[in-house]
């Protein structure tokens, strides 16, 4: 079983950076990781996901350019690294697990962590 604990969450200002890491732990390394994002009252949204290299990466519109995914299988870590944050990009963001590459779909992950908040002030 492979578990997932999120980090790094917080409350920013506009215009601010944070590092979300997702320290995973168990027999296996997923080949697809993912970040998702969920605020009040809205559906859980794609965000990232990487491969197991980390060759392979793609992002949702909105982050592209401003999010950056990536991966240290060594240390089993997955990072989100968010620059310019904006308001809209306040949520709860999970950090998961897929046996398949480059899934942007919520239902097709196997494992998640717990969430962590980050919170973005104008």
């Amino acid at each position: 079983q492979v578990q997932l604990v999120e980090s790094g969450g917080g409350l920013v200002q506009a215009g601010g950076s944070l590092r979300l890491s997702c320290a995973a732990s168990g027999r296996t390394f997923s080949r697809g990781m993912g970040w998702f994002r969920q605020a009040p009252g809205k559906e859980r949204e794609f965000v990232a996901t990487i491969s197991w290299s980390g060759g392979s990466t793609f992002y949702a519109d909105s982050v592209q350019g401003r999010f950056t995914i990536s991966r240290d299988n060594a240390k089993n870590t997955v990072y989100l690294q968010m620059n310019s944050l904006k308001p809209e990009d306040t949520a709860v963001y999970f950090c998961a697990a897929s046996s398949f590459v480059g899934i942007t779909t919520p239902g097709k992950y196997n494992y998640w962590g717990q969430g962590t908040q980050v919170t973005v002030s104008s």
